[in-house]
């Protein structure tokens, strides 16, 4: 939690000048005892009626000015707290962003909202009562007991015995309470995953009738939440009655030794008064006390989640990170192969060269993965060539593509883009150079529009259309278009133009599957990219719609610039493809053309008459 008060250095004249004007106003509040007393002392006594409306316009004095001194604190510690709070959640996420695959996976989205949502905020309240009260409380308690002893020494050592045990029973509290607000948030974890599965499946759930057993499991979790919360709710909750308790017996005594020194004429019925509003304000004070104890003993333990998560180092490292490794990467044993291109005997050399992405004995596996994912995985795809990859599910193939943006770090072995490890590259400048469609596309809230930019911010609006009629989603964006603008063939960029402002929704969910495949797919197109991955971006296509924007994709890559890889689980998606690389349980199975694999590999036989049996002639023209 210390780790994160780096955070507060912007705001050090608020964390300054939030407690000091709670300091003046402690300060104020202590002398009005004492006001009160000579009002006693001096006018009752006397029935000055001058003099006690002099004191009474002094308390009322003290008052305003403590009022305003108490505002302005108010007002410098909650700018210091959301201030501080803002800087930490852009920072959390800004880290979340910088964290590979691997550790996003082992923390988990649902943790990682609660850290950014329902943890912030704690710490934000946390830090706000701190800048108020961790000097004024304090202040006030060994303020009014030094008050006490220029009053009367004796009846100030009534003080001396409270406020030790008073401490005592505070931070014994707060002790037991931290482990168990931390069980509390953990808890929650849960509840908040459960929530976001329940949340993203619900069409799933109800296609199943699910919806009881749903129910009761998430009656279950939350109810350990509860049993949670109400544990550490009862921990805290002793602090009041039992500072009550202590404070209401100090009082009991202060009153006795008092009564007796007014009887011995040692002391004045004032002073008796200014010492049972003393202790009445360390009652007050201890209470809020105990609530800032509570509150941020929650902060502390919700901090050492954030900072837990701040302190995962992003699992890849990048030439700006970490220059001086570079010379160990280059040479280290088990990181970077010094096989290079050698090893593909399939080319010639002036082949080689021209390699735009090489794997060269890539061995990967998932951090909590017990095998290995990939292993021994050695090919080249070189400038314009087309690379299909096929294979069974959980056979690696999205393993592989993943390799090249670099979302993941193979164990062994390398990949190399332009004959250049992808561990030598800035990332940003690796996945500019990769267009990619995911398995499950995604689409964000905004436009069209705004979803292609994403693409490529500077592309124009004919940049966008060419991106939208490659990827046949053209009848999408014309359908999402206005009613009044006809479809006529000298018409449909204007409509196309007005459909690229049409609204998507969250999660893209005003778009079917297919429509969604296809703008994610004009998406990575529009970036104009060197390498395009399309990683089973099809599944929701019909045959005719997948061979047309096959067709689309070999005419955009004409000029040969273009290196696009197919995942696929249709031979017919790639049997156009220069190279076909069948995969069996991370293993490669087979590489060569379609006719060729059709020859010699059993895998790939397997697969494609599965799909088109030997008696309906596959090859007439469905795979043309």
């Amino acid at each position: 939690m210390w780790k994160l008060l780096k955070y507060m250095k912007a705001y050090r004249k608020e964390s300054f000048c939030a407690p000091l004007f709670k300091l003046l106003e402690a300060s104020f509040e202590l002398l009005v005892p004492l006001v009160m007393a000579r009002i006693i002392d001096v006018g009752i006594k006397n029935q000055d009626t001058a003099y006690i409306l002099r004191m009474c316009l002094l308390m009322v004095a003290l008052g305003v000015i403590g009022l305003v001194c108490a505002v302005t604190a108010q007002y410098f510690s909650a700018k210091a707290a959301v201030g501080f709070s803002a800087k930490l959640r852009e920072v959390l996420f800004a880290h979340v962003q910088s964290l590979s695959f691997t550790e996003q996976d082992d923390i988990g989205t649902s943790t990682l909202i609660t850290r950014m949502t329902s943890d912030i905020n704690q710490v934000q309240s946390g830090v706000n009562l701190f800048l108020r009260l961790f000097l004024r409380s304090p202040f006030i308690v060994f303020g009014a007991m030094a008050m006490a002893f220029t009053i009367d020494v004796k009846a100030a050592f009534v003080f001396v015995v409270v406020i030790p045990i008073l401490c005592v029973i505070v931070f014994g509290i707060m002790l037991i309470s931290i482990p168990m607000y931390r069980r509390v948030q953990e808890r929650l974890d849960a509840v908040v995953r459960l929530t976001r599965e329940n949340l993203l499946g619900v069409r799933v759930i109800r296609a199943f009738c699910r919806e009881p057993e749903e129910v009761r499991d998430f009656e279950g979790k939350n109810e350990l939440l509860v049993k949670a919360q109400l544990l550490s709710g009862r921990i805290s909750a002793m602090m009041n009655p039992m500072t009550y308790v202590v404070i209401n017996m100090g009082l009991v005594v202060l009153l006795y030794v008092g009564a007796s020194r007014v009887d011995s004429g040692l002391i004045t019925q004032g002073s008796v008064v200014a010492l049972v509003n003393y202790m009445s304000q360390i009652l007050v004070e201890l209470v809020k006390l105990a609530n800032l104890i509570i509150t941020v003993t929650k902060a502390i333990a919700c901090g050492n989640r954030i900072q837990s998560v701040l302190e995962v180092p992003a699992g890849m490292e990048t030439p700006e990170q970490d220059a001086a490794s570079k010379s160990e990467t280059q040479t280290g044993a088990g990181r970077l192969s010094q096989k290079g291109f050698a090893d593909f005997p399939d080319k010639s050399d002036e082949d080689r060269e021209n390699a735009v992405v090489a794997f060269d004995h890539v061995n990967f596996s998932y951090r909590s993965a017990g095998a290995d994912a990939l292993s021994d995985l050695t090919f080249a795809a070189h400038r314009g060539e087309t690379i299909g990859i096929i294979g069974g599910t959980g056979s690696g193939k999205t393993s592989l593509v993943s390799l090249i943006p670099r979302f993941y770090d193979v164990r062994s072995g390398s990949v190399k883009v332009d004959g250049r490890d992808v561990r030598e590259y800035p990332l940003e400048e690796l996945r500019r150079k990769v267009g990619i469609v995911m398995q499950k596309p995604v689409l964000f809230k905004g436009t069209i529009r705004s979803n292609l930019l994403w693409g490529n911010e500077d592309a124009t609006d004919e940049d966008l259309i060419e991106a939208v009629r490659a990827a046949q989603a053209e009848d999408v964006v014309l359908s999402k278009g206005l009613e009044e603008v006809a479809h006529s063939k000298g018409q449909d960029d204007t409509a196309l133009l007005r459909g690229l402002d049409a609204a998507v929704e969250q999660e893209g969910r005003n778009f079917s599957g297919g429509q969604k495949q296809r703008l994610t797919i004009a998406r990575a197109l529009v970036r104009h990219p060197e390498i395009l991955i399309l990683d089973d971006s099809a599944s929701a296509l019909d045959f005719a719609t997948d061979a047309r924007l096959r067709g689309a994709i070999r005419r955009l890559n004409e000029k040969g610039d273009l290196t696009v890889f197919i995942v696929s689980q249709r031979t017919s998606s790639i049997a156009h493809a220069d190279k076909i690389i069948v995969l069996e349980d991370g293993h490669v199975a087979g590489i060569g053309t379609h006719k060729e694999l059709l020859a010699s590999c059993e895998v790939y036989q397997e697969t494609h008459y599965s799909q088109f049996p030997k008696t309906e002639t596959a090859d007439k023209g469905v795979l043309a």
